[in-house]
């Protein structure tokens, strides 16, 4: 893992979620989604490169882990860890800031 830029937890914290994609494939960790085609297939048309890079980055900083696909064998698929699970909140103070300020947005379906 490379070194923080700063000892400031919003800094280290953002370096970590802080893109554009991230949290969107947080969101949909949190959603039950496990496969690399069920991140690819949602509405925001993440690019497969960018996709593979941000499971990546999570798996490396111990927030979600590859497990092999009970329902595709042979395929492998990722779940949130239990310091990934810990994002659920934050996710959840987003939706909920969004949906009251936001005008035009409306909930997919609830993270669990």
């Amino acid at each position: 893992m490379e070194h923080p830029r700063s000892c400031c937890p919003v800094a280290c914290t953002l370096d970590i979620i802080g893109d554009k994609w991230t949290l969107l494939v947080v969101r949909d960790l949190l959603l039950g989604r496990s496969h690399f085609r069920e991140f690819a297939a949602s509405p925001e048309r993440i690019a497969t490169n960018i996709l593979t890079d941000r499971l990546t980055r999570l798996v490396d900083h111990g927030l979600a882990e590859k497990f092999p696909s009970p329902e595709q064998p042979g395929r492998e698929a990722y779940r949130l860890t239990d310091k990934g699970k810990t994002l659920g909140p934050v996710v959840r103070a987003i939706v909920k800031w969004g949906l009251e300020q936001l005008q035009g947005t409306a909930v997919m379906m609830a993270p669990r």
